[in-house]
């Protein structure tokens, strides 16, 4: 008898919306979007699960897999409601927070102020001891100062607790001892996590950093999560829930709240990966993503059809353009995360006006609720939403499959009073210079992984999904000379897509630091066995088979002298004095791409060593580009033809409305709008447009 159709679900939670995806076993695909909920997030969830379910006729008992992508996390700590948060160190140390790096991000601001430390300094306490940076114990733990320490956080009522003793990384030893004592001494409800857990590397400022936004994401990713399974038990929903990782992997939930600061940017991580699997279905290995909603605009480089990664991360930025010529706005994470850039430009973008009387888009938003001004919610300020409405490039009658109708009339409202009266323009006029800032602010999220990293966006195609990437990209590509645009199918739910796709990753690392001709291949080789052993028992706990998981081996180098590092894969399993020249190599030619020098003759020293395990994904696993078309299968609404207005040269011209169904193989002139259920793609006159074998909007980028 033929067994009945399984399903997997993908949840993504955005500013503005949370999109569901189903994939079944057969090749269906579904999708809705709901409004997210920010008061709390799991209603949205519930309420987007119910809808899918009921209107494809999906039976709770059919889904067997749900994979969760979040912005709780992130959320959490730029609105700084994480939980009451203390630190254990080593005395002398207490202050490492607040002295950070000297890294200003506004280097020529007299007036600029460095973000408070996320632990305030009573509830940053110290505890006799010290180890050297070999590990060696120079001053043994003094286990009553520990004691002393643990009753102040008691009666201070934290609910989480940091320890992080300094070089805990080459000898976690102490930091073991002091976490059990303190659990001796405190309620056992306390989340506590050790540095030696987190982040085991050098560098005593970002491992503190980390360690601390672990802690104090750890009560509330605990509470979510445990929640978000209630509520998928209540819908009678008995299966795994997997978590997205920054790093573009998933874990479980045990790992997910063990190490919530692995899941900050889990949401963008998502769209990379899917747009990873659709770059190489349709032979393109080289593309720059973006990847815009209602809140901000992010983007990432994939070289050679492989998400490019990073360590320097920070979180509460505001604009977190993955530089290191721009850090020090927030706080540090290092940890692996796909390198995306991020920039508060959405469709919820507020426009404002500086100190200047210059005007502004974003980066604060209208997000969700009470939503732009057209949306008859509640909002009165005028955002990037209404401009787009006035231009003419959103059908007010039928957004999100006409589930959402624009008020144009507000929208215009609002601009003529806020914006065009300040400026003595036009309302087309004003709304086009809105469009246009916009696309500035956009531009540099995408330089920053590319031209920032040595890159020449020209040589790389843009893929853009979201609910208004599609429409924001090729102004974009236009101004960077990127000739080839692509959207997806289901552009507005490609994220969430992006986690069904994806697969279970665990990553161990260590500091092994040296100049590389100190070390011999032996001490490596064993060093990376260890650390393999570590990976395998966590796969273990996870209820993991290790044969189905790959091994990888990779290690961070730098030119003696210099602060950073550049991680390299190693050229084999087997470490010995040719492997080891081999990668070294590979990293003189990274460092030369990056930075466009390379010093071959200078000293090169290894900094870390990382194991990496990962799924290995079977055939039926991948999804071929046409199976989304399905997600948009849903009967469309006809449109009539609009006036959309193109800038000052082609000023407003009536344009044709279609479907990505009226597109094939040959292609079409602008000006058109490919309208869809989740997204809607603009054409300008000079461009032309075709539909891809993929099923992928295909624009070749004109100028106008």
């Amino acid at each position: 008898m033929d067994r009945a159709e399984q399903f997997s679900l993908g949840i993504d939670i955005g500013g503005t919306f949370t999109d569901i995806v189903a994939l079944g076993t057969r090749g269906s695909v579904v999708s809705t979007k709901v409004s997210s909920t920010p008061d709390d997030y799991g209603r949205g969830i519930s309420n987007g699960i119910k809808a899918l379910l009921l209107e494809a006729d999906i039976t709770p008992t059919a889904v067997t897999k749900v994979v969760h992508a979040t912005t709780v996390a992130t959320n959490t700590v730029l609105e700084n409601k994480g939980a009451k948060t203390g630190l254990i160190t080593t005395e002398g140390f207490r202050d490492v927070l607040e002295l950070r790096r000297i890294r200003i991000p506004e280097m020529y601001n007299l007036d600029y102020q460095k973000p408070a430390p996320l632990v305030p300094r009573k509830l940053r306490l110290e505890v006799k001891e010290r180890l050297g940076p070999k590990g060696e114990i120079r001053i043994p733990l003094d286990e009553a100062s520990v004691r002393t320490v643990a009753a102040r956080l008691r009666m201070e009522s934290v609910e989480a607790i940091a320890i992080v003793l300094i070089h805990g990384y080459a000898n976690p030893e102490h930091e073991r001892r002091v976490e059990a004592i303190v659990r001796e001494c405190v309620p056992t409800n306390i989340y506590i996590c050790c540095s030696h857990k987190i982040l085991p590397e050098i560098r005593e400022y970002e491992r503190t950093s980390t360690t601390v936004v672990n802690a104090l994401l750890g009560p509330v990713m605990s509470t979510y999560l445990s929640s978000l399974g209630e509520r998928l038990t209540a819908l009678n929903i008995d299966c795994p829930l997997q978590i997205m990782q920054s790093n573009g992997g998933l874990m479980s939930v045990r790992s997910a709240i063990e190490a919530p600061a692995r899941l900050l940017e889990s949401g963008p991580a998502a769209g990379v990966i899917a747009a990873a699997q659709i770059a190489r279905h349709s032979g393109v290995e080289n593309v720059i993503t973006l990847d815009m909603g209602g809140t901000t605009a992010k983007t990432a480089l994939i070289e050679g059809g492989l998400p490019a990664k990073t360590t320097e991360y920070e979180v509460g930025a505001g604009i977190n353009l993955s530089s290191r010529l721009l850090q020090g706005a927030g706080y540090a994470v290092k940890l692996p995360f796909i390198d995306v850039s991020e920039i508060g430009a959405g469709g919820g973008s507020l426009i404002w006006f500086n100190k200047g009387g210059m005007i502004q888009v974003g980066p604060q938003s209208a997000g969700a609720d009470p939503g732009p001004v057209c949306y008859d919610a509640g909002g009165t300020q005028a955002t990037l939403t209404d401009a787009l409405v006035c231009l003419g490039y959103l059908n007010p009658d039928y957004l999100v499959g006409g589930a959402l109708t624009l008020h144009a009339k507000l929208a215009e409202n609002a601009i003529q009073d806020q914006v065009c009266e300040k400026l003595d323009r036009e309302l087309l006029e004003a709304c086009y210079g809105i469009f246009t800032i916009a696309t500035s602010n956009m531009m540099r999220a995408v330089k920053a992984v590319s031209t920032y990293r040595g890159r020449d966006p020209r040589d790389f195609s843009l893929l853009a999904f979201g609910g208004n990437g599609p429409l924001m990209a090729l102004e974009i590509a236009r101004e960077l000379q990127i000739s080839r645009l692509l959207v997806p199918p289901s552009p507005g739910v490609f994220s969430a897509l992006g986690l069904l796709v994806s697969e279970a990753e665990y990553e161990s690392m260590r500091t092994l630091f040296g100049l590389v001709t100190g070390f011999q291949p032996s001490t490596i080789d064993k060093a990376f066995k260890e650390l393999e052993s570590e990976v395998l028992a966590e796969l273990a706990s996870d209820g993991l088979n290790a044969a189905n998981m790959q091994l990888s081996r990779l290690a961070d180098f730098r030119y003696a002298g210099q602060a950073f590092e550049l991680t390299i894969p190693l050229t084999s399993d087997i470490v010995n004095a040719g492997v080891i020249k081999n990668t070294v190599d590979a990293f003189h030619r990274e460092h030369e791409r990056t930075y466009q020098h390379m010093s071959p003759e200078a000293p090169v020293e290894l900094v870390n060593i990382r194991v990496v395990s990962r799924s290995i994904a079977s055939d039926d696993e991948n999804v071929h580009p046409r199976q989304l078309l399905l997600a948009n299968a849903l009967p469309t609404k006809a449109t009539a033809d609009r006036l959309a207005y193109y800038g000052p040269r082609y000023k407003s011209v009536l344009t044709p409305v279609i479907s990505r169904g009226e597109l094939d193989l040959q292609p079409r002139h602008g000006p058109l709008i490919v309208e869809e259920y989740d997204a809607t793609c603009i054409v300008p006159p000079g461009s032309t447009v075709l539909l891809d074998d993929g099923g992928n909007i295909e624009i070749h980028v004109g100028d106008y």
